[in-house]
């Protein structure tokens, strides 16, 4: 749960602006409503049982409503909620609040909501109800907010095509005692409503060409952390390729990445995979090897101590006591 939490803090964080604005009155009430939420935001996460993870839910859902409902709320951040993930895209139009709730080993809930940006600052609200317990087919679903197939968001990606702007969402799921899953989907809004997944995602350049798929599932080995992010240099999702320990690929909770890496590139409205995203190869033999500075006699070489200029390079000396390095918790992946 803690690296949850971690997990969540890293990717709320985002930088907008905004045409309206919140009065010093609406903000400071929001301030207090927003002391009171962090303790069951929190609680809902860490609680030590399910009734009492249910219950934090329940209030932190219908006080949050409360405060959304104040005038400007959508310039108000939620700062301090750490355990809710709050996800704006590029353009600013709307934002996302996903959470999940631990029920027990095996069943993890995710909750969330949409907020429109409106106008006149006031709230137009979509709950996300997940049905992804009751969904026989998620990667081939295309569902509104109440056949909402659960994720906690971590990226945002904006397209447009053909005048159409289309919302990629990465998120995350613990999905459950054996296995993490990853989810690429697209959200957009026909009719002003909030639409998720469609025929997005192509195979169409494989080797061996799969059906179109709703969304993307990436379900993997519980203990090993599978990347999957959206590169900005190569305007690409990127993850990592996955293979199964036991020579089984149909059980998911055997899959670990192997090394290589696969992706999605955005063409004409939709994410076409790309196989293998990176294809530099070491020649055998040509591997890169470290130039030592002693000889085999343990003589030190003094020309490899000269720079390009034949200047010498200034050696460190070893300290004799080495200190136990400074242990930093790795944030989950991406």
């Amino acid at each position: 749960m803690k690296n949850l939490i971690l997990f969540i803090t890293c990717i709320s964080c985002s930088v907008c602006c905004f045409s309206q604005r919140l009065q010093k009155s609406d903000e400071i009430v929001l301030q207090q409503k927003e002391d009171s939420l962090k303790t069951y935001s929190i609680d809902l996460i860490q609680a030590i049982n399910a009734q009492n993870r249910f219950k934090a839910d329940s209030l932190f859902t219908k006080m949050f409503v409360r405060a959304l409902k104040i005038n400007g709320s959508f310039n108000y951040p939620f700062d301090s909620l750490e355990t809710i993930s709050k996800l704006y895209p590029p353009d600013s139009s709307f934002r996302i609040f996903t959470w999940q709730m631990v029920i027990n080993d095996n069943i993890i809930r995710q909750h969330g909501a949409i907020q429109m940006k409106t106008e006149d600052g006031t709230l137009k609200l979509y709950p996300l109800i997940d049905k992804s317990d009751v969904t026989i087919n998620i990667a081939d679903t295309i569902g509104n907010n109440k056949g909402w197939i659960g994720a906690v968001y971590y990226r945002i990606i904006e397209n447009k095509s053909s005048n159409q702007k289309y919302y990629t969402l990465l998120g995350y799921d613990e999905n459950n005692i054996r296995s993490n899953r990853k989810i690429i989907e697209v959200l957009n809004f026909v009719n002003d409503e909030p639409e998720f997944g469609g025929r997005y995602f192509s195979f169409e350049n494989d080797a061996v060409k799969l059906p179109t798929m709703s969304r993307y599932i990436m379900e993997y080995k519980k203990s090993t952390g599978a990347r999957l992010t959206y590169d900005e240099n190569l305007s690409m999702i990127v993850f990592e390729h996955l293979e199964s320990e036991s020579n089984e690929p149909k059980k998911k909770w055997t899959l670990i990445p192997d090394g290589d890496y696969e992706g999605f590139k955005w063409n004409n409205g939709k994410w076409v995979h790309v196989e293998k995203v990176f294809n530099q190869v070491t020649p055998e033999g040509k591997e890169p090897v470290p130039s030592p500075l002693k000889d085999t006699q343990g003589n030190l070489q003094e020309d490899k101590l000269q720079n390009s200029e034949g200047e010498k390079a200034p050696v460190e000396e070893m300290p004799s006591t080495i200190k136990k390095p400074k242990i930093v918790k790795k944030k989950p992946n991406q």
